[in-house]
């Protein structure tokens, strides 16, 4: 019995041993299939959307994206799944599928002159000018209202309303009386000066009391020319016009200072467009701005006026007065109008603004490296008008940028920065930055060495962000020097620019698994515009920055 049971434990050792070796051979049987693909060992599977989720097997994400292999040859310290340490800190990698699942589009910088169209949003306003109001001039009670109402169209000396003031009949009496004593003295010949002055007096003191009680001057000429005074006042319109309010009914009494009418002439508008502070040096006065009516599909062409732009507080907006004909009265009081003025850009480097993550306190772009590398590149911008924002500082021309998707870029690198502990090393990396004495960028010193972006001269070492730099600063290192990082130009260009503002031209590239053709979208270089002025007139000089 006692020999059964050793040879039984026997059998059941052996027998594991057994399964330990099998399993050992069948896992490097599938590790020497997986790197006879490639060449390369892997290590793990990660997640492409979340780095903190490892597998030792390939397979499909929680995301729904298939797991992304780790390779052992990978360099490490700041290499994040894929990512060479010689990149910059956040650069992340993307590959063709997944480009394709966000939609992703690039672009490439390019200088180019060009316009651009700045949209606002306008609203139509009756002309102060043209605009009156008719009040009460004394205490009155209103005996008749005559038809037009709000919003009728009336005429000049239309009549509107009569009303009763008890001291109406004696100042037309008085009136009558000097227009019938002005004629006797027409007749006499023998009538003297100091008469001459007395009658004169009286005439004029007797329209003055009329006009003071708001009879209209058309009412006083049927009055000397029947010799007869009627029982009312009545209100007549003083201009053609629309009539935009109406206070009074019949039997009611109003107070001397109500307002009674107000009528508008409309054949000529006013329309009050909403600008940012940014667009609003780009609106001189006399400039032609073209109003268009949306619903009618009716343009029109307005006049910027003289009047400096008033500031709302509420809506944060400048606003401007366009002065523009109305024919046809198309154009109603509040409503709204889309308003559209061109601006002449010569050469200035600019970018589409959803290319751009503004967090307020940095602004990034994504520039392409190649390969599905994207890196994280910080940018100065100056203006913004349209679509477009001016790029100041930290792009190149030639360079290729992400243009749509840029969010999802950065939330990936976000993300992957955070997995590998890496806001402590970028912290660590601003004490060992130096400047790119061709483009002004800072630029890791550790990162630029790496990659071979450096040189010594004259016994130190400069660094560089881009080959074409540093290529530059070999040709004329004495120049860079001397300039000390005033940003000469790369590539042949002069050595000053007039920086002005400009529109992108893109050539969109639309990315796919099964193909490297891509659809370009250039983006253009353009220079600030001055508006009804020659190009390039009154724009500071700056060099071309990166």
């Amino acid at each position: 019995m006692r020999v059964s049971r050793y040879f039984y434990g026997g059998m059941l050792v052996l027998l594991v041993v057994c399964v330990f070796l099998a399993g050992s051979w069948y896992g490097r049987r599938d590790v020497s299939k997986e790197t006879s693909a490639t060449g390369r060992r892997i290590l793990y599977y990660v997640d492409p959307m979340n780095p903190t989720h490892t597998s030792d097997k390939p397979g499909i994400a929680p995301c729904g994206m298939k797991m992304e292999p780790v390779y052992a040859d990978e360099p490490t310290g700041f290499a994040i799944a894929g990512v060479p340490s010689a990149m910059p800190a956040g650069t992340v990698r993307v590959s063709a599928e997944k480009q394709q699942l966000m939609g992703l589009k690039l672009a490439t910088v390019e200088k180019q002159a060009g316009a651009q169209t700045i949209r606002l949003l306008g609203r139509v306003a009756p002309d102060e000018t043209r605009t009156y109001r008719i009040n009460a001039a004394t205490d009155i009670w209103v005996r008749k209202v005559f038809p037009p109402t709000t919003g009728s169209l009336v005429k000049k000396d239309e009549p509107l309303m009569a009303y009763y003031t008890s001291a109406f009949l004696a100042a037309a009496n008085a009136y009558l009386f000097a227009l019938d004593t002005q004629d006797r003295h027409k007749q006499s010949t023998d009538v003297s000066q100091a008469q001459a002055q007395n009658l004169d007096f009286q005439m004029r003191q007797a329209v003055g009391n009329l006009l003071n009680m708001g009879v209209s001057e058309s009412q006083m000429k049927e009055m000397a020319k029947t010799r007869k005074a009627s029982d009312l006042v009545e209100v007549r319109s003083p201009s053609e016009g629309f009539i935009l309010a109406r206070s009074v009914s019949p039997g009611q009494f109003v107070s001397v200072g109500n307002e009674l009418y107000r009528i508008a002439d409309l054949s000529r508008v006013w329309v009050a467009a909403d600008l940012f502070q940014n667009e609003a040096e780009y609106v001189k006065p006399g400039i032609k701005v073209k109003v268009v009516q949306p619903q009618q599909k009716k343009e029109f062409y307005a006049t910027a006026s003289n009047v400096l732009p008033q500031f709302d507080p509420n809506s944060r907006t400048l606003k401007v007065r366009l002065e523009l004909d109305n024919p046809d009265y198309l154009l109603k009081p509040d409503m709204f109008v889309d308003v559209e003025f061109s601006v002449r850009l010569p050469a200035a480097l600019s970018v589409p603004v959803d290319a751009l993550i503004d967090t307020g306190t940095k602004k990034t772009v994504f520039v392409d490296r190649g390969n599905g590398f994207f890196e994280p590149r910080q940018v100065e911008i100056g203006w913004r008008v349209g679509g477009q924002v001016e790029i100041i500082r930290g792009l190149m021309p030639g360079e290729r940028i992400v243009v749509s998707g840029t969010f999802l870029i950065d939330s990936e690198s976000r993300m992957r920065m955070a997995a590998a502990g890496m806001q402590a090393g970028m912290q660590a990396q601003q004490a060992a930055r130096a400047k790119d004495l061709v483009c002004g960028m800072e630029v890791d010193e550790g990162i630029a060495k790496a990659a071979g972006l450096s040189t010594e001269y004259k016994g130190k070492t400069y660094y560089f962000c881009m080959a074409e730099c540093r290529d530059a600063f070999k040709k004329k290192p004495e120049q860079y020097v001397q300039d000390g990082g005033q940003l000469p130009v790369v590539s042949g260009q002069k050595k000053t620019e007039t920086r002005t503002q400009g529109k992108a031209k893109v050539t969109e590239e639309s990315h796919s698994h099964a193909s490297s053709g891509q659809e370009h979208e250039t983006v253009n270089q353009t220079e600030k515009p001055a508006v009804g002025e020659p190009m390039g007139a009154h724009a500071p000089v700056h060099t071309p920055t990166r």
